[in-house]
């Protein structure tokens, strides 16, 4: 279970940056090619973040769906299935363009104004 391991990388950055103020919200940014499942982190997140600051916060999980652009036609489609090809020809000749991201966006402190810029998880 690596979403484990990524909420503990959550916990740490948002714990960081928070500067043992308490924080209410955190908000993540994850890619379908990260192959997370959001369930799974909400509750290591709640695991993780036990009797630190993080502590009853909201894990807000925005999943980005991957997308490939197409070397042969130029498309840029969604990805929905492997292996990664192109929505529009079908080519095989592909680069992701989205849906690799493991992002902390924000955090917010009980005073709810953001304390830093993105990191990356």
């Amino acid at each position: 279970m690596h979403e484990l391991s990524i909420a503990g990388a959550i916990v740490e950055i948002a714990s960081r940056h928070a500067n043992g103020r308490p924080v209410s919200r955190v908000e993540v940014k994850v890619g379908w090619l990260r192959q997370v499942v959001p369930d799974s982190l909400q509750f290591a997140f709640e695991l993780v973040s036990a009797g630190t600051e993080l502590e009853g916060a909201e894990l807000a999980i925005e999943e980005v769906p991957a997308r490939v652009r197409c070397g042969a036609c130029a498309a840029e489609t969604v990805l929905e299935q492997f292996p990664a090809h192109c929505g529009e020809c079908g080519g095989f000749d592909v680069d992701v363009t989205a849906g690799e991201e493991l992002l902390v966006e924000s955090i917010e402190v009980e005073d709810g104004r953001p304390t830093w810029q993105p990191q990356v998880a």
